[in-house]
């Protein structure tokens, strides 16, 4: 079985296992080796992460030469595919066009590229929702181009309901995740809420396999507890890019202000580094 099919079967594998499992994200090969020799059983891409890595928008794009290109957002994530041997699931943002021959050929290049599985949004870029039909319509393209090339390939439906109606989200969600589903959805994945009481009704009404994201601009929430609650996946989002940034800016203006370096206490040695790279090539 080539690697990518087994990885993709071992990644189908876990929406199965109860308690579920927690998939932090990489923006580039350095952070996928080190998250994966943290100890988690899969990760994932992110789209923002990448795009502040290649300096770069995510979502509100105001140039289009501030966007990150299909072309650009695959060649990373087959480099931290092809970085570590844990499945790895890609953010496809809404796969790169509108129409559902579109998305197909996006699902196409995400198996070739490597990955396990891959997330689709039901959401334009500064447009608002698909209509229902359509982004249900989406969905079925993808897993009729999964089943196509014979994958078991992780299709995650995305809708982004709770971001465009704070009142009738949860209703929303919960019924456009479960129309996803019937189009051929693995995991779904309704981004906003992580509050216990929330995510228990959302796991409860949908029926499949749920990701819920946390560190969407909040660091609240205990990831022990949502698991307890039946969730079946936890990303993190491009919080953990984000936060690294957010340390790069704190080092920049204690050398400014200061003088000193003491953020380089919290570096990890070089030889340590090198260690850790040569590990992760010899697992392949």
């Amino acid at each position: 079985m080539p690697r990518s099919d087994s990885r993709a079967v071992a990644f189908a594998d876990l929406h199965r296992t109860r308690p579920g499992f927690v998939m932090p994200n990489a923006w580039d090969a350095g952070s996928a080796v080190v998250l994966a020799s943290a100890g988690f059983r899969a990760i994932a891409t992110t789209s923002a992460g990448i795009a502040i890595a290649l300096g770069k928008q995510d979502y509100q794009v105001g140039d289009a030469r501030l966007g990150v290109s299909r072309d650009e957002m695959f060649a990373r994530m087959r480099e931290i595919a092809d970085a570590v041997p844990l499945p790895v699931n890609g953010d496809l943002e809404a796969g790169y066009g509108d129409s559902p021959e579109a998305v197909a050929e996006t699902i196409r290049l995400a198996i070739d590229a490597g990955l396990a599985g891959g997330n689709l949004e039901d959401k334009r870029p500064r447009a608002g929702l698909y209509e229902e039909s359509l982004a249900a319509e989406r969905i079925r393209a993808a897993r009729e181009a999964i089943d196509r090339c014979g994958s078991r390939f992780v299709l995650t439906a995305r809708t982004d309901a709770f971001q465009f109606d704070s009142r009738a989200g949860l209703a929303d969600a919960i019924r456009r995740a479960n129309r996803y589903r019937e189009a051929g959805a693995n995991c779904l994945f309704a981004p906003g809420p992580c509050d216990v009481e929330t995510v228990r009704t959302l796991v409860k009404e949908i029926g499949g396999p749920l990701n819920v994201v946390m560190g969407l601009g909040t660091a609240q929430g205990n990831a022990n507890d949502l698991l307890a609650a039946g969730v079946a996946r936890i990303s993190l989002g491009g919080s953990i890019a984000r936060s690294a940034l957010g340390f790069v800016r704190r080092c920049a203006e204690e050398l400014r202000d200061r003088g000193t370096i003491r953020f380089a206490e919290m570096q990890i040695p070089q030889s340590e580094l090198n260690a850790l790279f040569e590990r992760a090539r010899g697992d392949f």
